[in-house]
């Protein structure tokens, strides 16, 4: 039995924050040596993004929105950028994560019109950019009014790929199951954690991620035949940039995850005094360049088929955007075509990288293209990067 993901709802803040008024507000700050300069100039007119999302208010229109007028993060009469304890930027974590977590959930439920709150068997939440206790499958479980009875998993500060293993757990469980339904949140709030510096781990960074939420429900045959008699309808896009996508649905046909031989250096994800600190090397693009061919091979041994196909004859590809570079090596080393990789590259240009909520977003692309055309049977490769050097990936097929 295999497990189908029926609906898949993303969440963003209401805050846009433009690429080019924060490389200006950053590339200011006097804390920043003429190198550092140079290098935020360089890294954000290289990003590949045009806007992102953050719960910072105070970034507003490049600092001087109204905020909160707390002046955490930015001080409007300076133009600095403020430097809070890792405390008191995780309590803005704990402050606003919820609410996208609860939106996301929301909508993925809302599109599913033949399940309620009452049929979730399994809740499984992912983030690696805060803490709290009770965390976000608990209070899920209290907003939304789903059981008591609700089994809950947190997949905490796993980077990047981390929502792929949540698809893969919930794939598990339905298959275990068949009753089972699962609800898959992942939320991320990244830009918390922008800090300056003049090393270019920390500038790349800044220039890179944002914040936003993406959710999924997850069934296998019973769950997907619904409830009789159920009715209900998916919520509206709400402000702030929700989208539900209510069909096709995905197979979830299997999973992959390999660890590269090199690069354990390379990316990782440390808690300092001020912030999370990522280290996000120069050679990773090259490392996936190297590996990623490699990394395909046990996720499409179970179909020997595909394997011996060209990559580019596997019709759509879920890249995890974590930077127009790796993008970049990921295209030509599998020879795929630009139109394989737009939802990747439209996801990074109107959303920067989410961490682990970014491959959600990429595949709400895809689905809301294949439901314009209608295709029924085309396979989906999804795969995404983090701390490791870490590749999961998955193979679906589009149906419905």
């Amino acid at each position: 039995m295999t497990a189908l993901l029926r609906s898949l709802h993303t969440a963003v803040p209401s805050t846009v924050l433009q690429q080019e008024e924060v490389r200006d507000v950053l590339a200011a700050q006097p804390g920043l040596s003429r190198l550092g300069t140079r290098l935020v100039t360089a890294a954000f007119n290289a990003s590949g993004i045009e806007r992102r999302h953050t719960v910072v208010e105070e970034w507003q229109d490049g600092g001087r929105g109204t905020g909160s007028g707390d002046g955490v993060f930015f001080d409007p009469e300076t133009g600095h950028i403020l430097n809070p304890s890792t405390g008191v930027r995780n309590t803005v974590f704990t402050d606003h994560a919820n609410d996208l977590y609860e939106r996301a959930a929301r909508g993925a439920l809302g599109g599913c019109p033949d399940l309620g709150p009452e049929d979730v068997t399994h809740v499984i939440t992912v983030s690696c950019t805060g803490f709290f206790s009770p965390g976000p499958d608990y209070q899920l479980v209290r907003r939304l009014g789903l059981a008591a009875t609700t089994k809950r998993i947190h997949l905490g500060f796993m980077g990047c790929y981390a929502a792929i293993p949540a698809l893969r757990e919930a794939a598990a469980l339905c298959e275990a199951d068949p009753a089972a339904v699962v609800l898959v949140v992942s939320a991320e709030l990244c830009t918390v954690h922008v800090r300056v510096a003049n090393d270019q781990d920390t500038i790349v960074g800044a220039s890179l991620f944002s914040d936003g939420a993406g959710a999924a429900i997850v069934t296998g045959e019973a769950g997907e035949a619904g409830k009789a008699g159920k009715t209900g309808h998916a919520e509206g896009a709400a402000a702030g940039g929700d989208g539900t996508v209510r069909t096709p649905a995905l197979r979830l046909d299997g999973f992959a995850t390999v660890l590269t031989p090199v690069g354990e250096e390379a990316m990782a994800w440390n808690i300092g005094d001020h912030g999370f600190e990522m280290i996000l090397g120069t050679y990773v693009p090259h490392i996936i360049d190297e590996h990623i061919t490699g990394a395909l091979e046990p996720l499409l041994a179970a179909e020997p088929e595909l394997g011996a196909r060209p990559y580019a004859e596997l019709e759509h590809w879920a890249i995890h955007p974590g930077g127009r570079s790796i993008l970049d090596k990921v295209q030509a080393r599998l020879e795929l075509t630009d139109a394989q990789l737009e939802p990747a590259r439209d996801t990074l240009r109107d959303y920067g990288n989410m961490s682990s909520a970014t491959v959600l977003f990429v595949l709400q692309r895809i689905l809301e293209r294949a439901g314009e055309s209608g295709t029924d049977g085309e396979r989906v490769c999804a795969m995404a990067f983090g701390p490791g050097l870490t590749v999961e990936s998955a193979l679906m097929t589009l149906v419905g």
